[in-house]
Order: C-alpha cells, then sequence, then structure tokens
C-alpha cells in the first residue's frame, strides 16, 4: 500500500472552545488527506475522469492537540473493489508518537460526465497498491 503523509501545524483556526483542535478540523483534514494522496498519483487524465465522494466516515478520536502542535497525517488505501474504496487516514502528535485520529471512510468513485458511479479499472486501482 501506497502511502502518502505530511505534517499540520495547528494554527488558532483549528482550535475550539475547550482549547484542543475540534473535532470538525479533523473530518476536514480527513478530506484533505484523501485529496492530497489522490493528486500526489493520478495522471492529468484520470484526475479529469474521475471523481470521488464519500459514502461513509467512522473516525475515532485516541487524543488531543493544541495550538502549536504538529500533526503528522498519514493516509492509505486499504480496499478497491468495484465503485467503492476504502481509504484509512491515521494522525499523530508527530513530537510524542502518539495516535489522536484514526479515521476509516469509504469513497465512491463517479465518472466525471454523467456523475454516476464508475468500477475501478487494474490501472486506478494499481495506483495505491
Amino acid at each position: 500500500m501506497k502511502t502518502h503523509q505530511y505534517t499540520i501545524m495547528v494554527s488558532a483556526d483549528d482550535i475550539d472552545a475547550l482549547h484542543h483542535v475540534n473535532n470538525v478540523r479533523y473530518v476536514q483534514w480527513v478530506q484533505d488527506a484523501a485529496e492530497a494522496h489522490w493528486k500526489s498519483l493520478a495522471t492529468d487524465t484520470m484526475k479529469k475522469q474521475y471523481l470521488w465522494v464519500v459514502l461513509s466516515h467512522h473516525i475515532e478520536y485516541k487524543g488531543q492537540a493544541f495550538l502549536g502542535d504538529k500533526v503528522l497525517v498519514k493516509t492509505f488505501v486499504s480496499r478497491s473493489k468495484g465503485v467503492t474504496s476504502t481509504r484509512v487516514v491515521e494522525m499523530y502528535h508527530e513530537e510524542k508518537g502518539h495516535l489522536l485520529v484514526k479515521a476509516e471512510t469509504n469513497w465512491c468513485l463517479l465518472d466525471a460526465q454523467s456523475k454516476r458511479p464508475t468500477r475501478m479499472n487494474d490501472e486506478l486501482i494499481s495506483l495505491f497498491e
């Protein structure tokens, strides 16, 4: 599995009333990680041909991040079959190494023109293996 990773510095805009990263922000980061991974692997033709939509999110909050913390984001596709793909996103406190969030998202591949689900071909599946 091809893993994509990068670091986010927690900013004031990420913080909620409890003075830690807002849960909604983690959901946005899950989405951002998927998009960044897709863009890093897909050809320009693939990007024009296909779109991805979320079918479901399952998120486990394991820890907290605070203003100024660095969050290491790792993502990979754990399964691709038919029109769906399952992506895992893990977020760690970069300095301490603690798992903060683990998300599993089911995505559906759409044809960009028709906006209808389309089966993944071998070329698409091999992008993430």
